[in-house]
């Protein structure tokens, strides 16, 4: 009688088990296509944690298969067009508004999520800007180029830029001819995002006098004491001219506010409606990219744990992306 108490129990507890098991299975999601999905890296810091994100998103709460593809801007936009990659999370229009303009017109991407609006200048350092009262916009840099000298060509000034194949590189040396300094300064590319950065950083703490491009949100903005150099006013005619590597006549005029937002490719957004609805919801506050970033920049954490940092943590951001049972597997599986 006992052994045939504990033989129930042992059947009622399995049982018990693979309904449980049964209902996992059935919980779990199931991706809207079978193919990995391709994210261009291109290597700025708030791209890789947003990308990140999603990702995570994607693969914990849609069921989805998903890779990080290193790239630079305008190679993401021509893979993403030929369907090589399927996100570009950020998306800078004024940079590449041109380039932007033609491959929407081929019908080959999509527009979707509005992430957030990006801002860009020319700094100085602010106690640059006490040395040289004068120097107010980026046109009084002609009186200073042994200011700011290349420390690789000591008979120019420079400007430091953005890396190699960042069209925000190619917008500044067109900004340059056209403020007339190009002949006096050189627009000085970095290898990479780390590396301007870090040159950037190390001038800084060595009361260096420099002039440099640069971007926000970003922690390197809101950390140091910087001044903007003022620029001609925006012209939206001109500054499409800066965008293009043709420019014929640059005309120097301000960057104007920056739309910042996710392109698809327009046959994954045919495929996957779900996850395009996904993509056209992701929204972020201008303050928590910043306090993100601050986060990214205190911990020295890498992208993929900032990015769990934000899920963590800014819940109510980013659970108004998806629907109730998506954001339940996200959290579950932090």
């Amino acid at each position: 009688m006992i052994k045939t108490k504990v033989l129930s129990a042992v059947f009622i507890a399995s049982a018990s088990l693979g309904l449980a098991r049964a209902a996992v299975a059935a919980d779990a999601p199931t991706c809207e296509v079978e193919e990995t999905v391709k994210f261009g890296g291109m290597n700025w810091e708030s791209n890789l944690i947003l990308a990140d994100v999603e990702r995570y998103i994607l693969e914990k709460g849609y069921g989805c298969k998903t890779e990080m593809v290193p790239t630079e801007t305008l190679t993401a936009l021509a893979a993403l067009e030929r369907d090589d990659l399927q996100v570009n999370t950020e998306i800078w229009l004024n940079s590449i508004s041109d380039a932007w303009a033609q491959a929407e017109k081929s019908g080959k991407v999509k527009r979707v999520g509005e992430l957030y609006t990006g801002k860009e200048g020319w700094y100085i350092p602010k106690y640059t800007a006490e040395k040289f009262p004068d120097l107010k916009s980026a046109a009084d840099l002609a009186r200073h180029k042994d200011d700011f000298a290349d420390p690789e060509n000591p008979d120019k000034g420079r400007i430091y830029g953005c890396p190699a194949g960042w069209n925000c590189q190619l917008v500044a040396t067109n900004l340059a001819k056209g403020l007339k300094l190009d002949k006096d300064f050189e627009v000085y590319a970095p290898g990479t995002g780390a590396a301007q950065k870090a040159s950037l950083m190390s001038s800084y703490k060595r009361k260096k006098d420099i002039v440099f491009y640069y971007w926000e949100p970003t922690p390197l903005i809101s950390t140091l004491e910087l001044v903007r150099l003022q620029m001609p006013p925006y012209d939206k005619e001109k500054q499409l001219c800066l965008t293009r590597e043709d420019c014929a006549d640059p005309q120097a005029v301000d960057y104007p506010d920056n739309p910042v937002f996710t392109a698809l490719n327009t046959r994954f957004t045919q495929d996957a409606p779900t996850l395009t609805q996904f993509f056209s919801k992701v929204t972020v506050p201008f303050e928590v990219v910043n306090k993100t970033l601050a986060h990214m920049e205190e911990s020295g954490d890498d992208t993929s744990d900032v990015a769990q940092w934000f899920l963590k943590n800014q819940q109510d951001v980013w659970s108004k992306w998806v629907p109730t049972e998506v954001a339940d597997r996200v959290k579950a599986s932090l």
